[in-house]
């Protein structure tokens, strides 16, 4: 199936649910889905494997944030860069791959680059950006924002890869 059917393509009721069995614990049986869902098992384990072939899903594991960075009480940290536009790539590009960011991403309006971080304190903020990010060649601004309280982080609602 290609990039265009699978934007055509509609998860259904059963997808949907199959869909929040794995969100919640991936590990779950097909049995224990089918059961739940008065379905055959078959027909979870086929609906599964058509939705992993259809790119719809990938099944992995989701460390915590707290074991990753190393901080008990990690916040995130929001890195808007301003950067010469001729450079703008290559410079997403050397900040995409600084260790402390976990996301990056080109951007239309206020940033040029927008990256993402978790830190355990504004001086280690101050310091990833201060020691690599204005460092970098291309990096004409930074603006900082941390978060101090989380209200909602959903793991689950997916991950973005290239």
């Amino acid at each position: 199936m290609g990039v265009e059917d699978m934007s055509k393509r509609q998860l259904d009721d059963v997808d949907t649910r199959i869909l929040e069995h794995l969100s919640r614990d991936a590990r779950v049986s097909n049995r224990e889905i089918a059961e739940d869902l008065s379905l055959a098992e078959g027909t979870v384990r086929g609906r599964i494997k058509r939705l992993q072939a259809d790119k719809v899903i990938k099944i992995m594991a989701i460390a915590d944030v707290r074991v990753l960075t190393q901080h008990e009480h990690p916040m995130m940290a929001y890195i808007g860069v301003h950067a010469e536009l001729a450079s703008l790539h290559q410079t997403a590009r050397k900040i995409a791959d600084l260790d402390f960011v976990r996301f990056a991403a080109t951007m239309l309006g206020r940033y040029d680059i927008l990256a993402i971080s978790f830190v355990a304190s504004a001086e280690e903020l101050i310091e990833h950006v201060n020691d690599e990010i204005l460092a970098l060649p291309g990096v004409k601004h930074v603006d900082t924002k941390l978060a101090i309280k989380s209200l909602k982080y959903d793991y689950r609602w997916g991950r973005i890869v290239e």
